[in-house]
C-alpha cells in the first residue's frame, strides 16, 4: 500500500512542479510579446500577451488542480473516482500529446519528461483501479477454506 502513496504523491509533486514552470514560461512569453512592436497577423501585441497571461492561468490551474487530485489520491490512498478520475485522465491525454509534439519543437528530453508524467500518473489510476477490482474479492489459496 506505501507504493501506491508514494507514485500518487510523486506525481503531484511532478505536476505541479511542472504547473509552475507552466505558468512563469506563459508569463514570460506574454511579457516578451507585449515588449515587441510588430503584430502577427494583425494581432495586437498587448492581445498576445493578454492572451498568453490568460492562458498561464487556465494551463497552470488544470494541472495543479489534476496535481491536488494526486495529492488527495495519496493521502488517502483510496482512488478517485467520477469526475476526479475523468480529469486525471484528460490529464494522461494532454501528457500524451504533448509529448508527441514535443519531440519536433523542444526535443527528446522534454518527450522524455512528458512520458515519464503520464506514467506517473497512468501507473496512479491503474494501481488503484486494480486495488478496488480486488478489495472486494476475497482472497483463494492453499490456506483457505473452500465452500463445497
Amino acid at each position: 500500500m506505501g507504493r501506491r502513496r508514494a507514485v500518487a504523491a510523486v506525481a503531484a509533486l511532478v505536476l505541479a512542479l511542472e504547473a509552475c514552470v507552466l505558468v512563469l514560461l506563459n508569463l514570460f512569453l506574454g511579457k516578451v510579446a507585449d515588449a515587441q512592436e510588430m503584430s502577427l497577423a494583425g494581432i495586437d501585441p498587448h492581445a498576445m500577451a493578454v492572451s498568453a497571461w490568460i492562458g498561464a492561468a487556465l494551463v497552470g490551474g488544470y494541472v495543479l488542480g489534476c496535481a491536488l487530485i494526486l495529492a488527495r489520491t495519496a493521502l488517502r490512498d483510496r482512488g478517485p473516482h467520477g469526475f476526479f478520475r475523468i480529469a486525471l485522465i484528460s490529464c494522461a491525454v494532454v501528457h500524451a500529446l504533448l509529448g508527441a509534439f514535443s519531440i519536433g519543437l523542444v526535443g527528446w528530453s522534454a518527450f522524455a519528461f512528458m512520458m515519464v508524467v503520464l506514467g506517473l500518473v497512468v501507473w496512479t489510476l491503474t494501481w488503484y483501479a486494480a486495488a478496488e477490482e480486488t478489495a472486494g474479492k476475497p482472497a483463494a489459496g492453499p490456506l483457505t477454506p473452500t465452500s463445497r
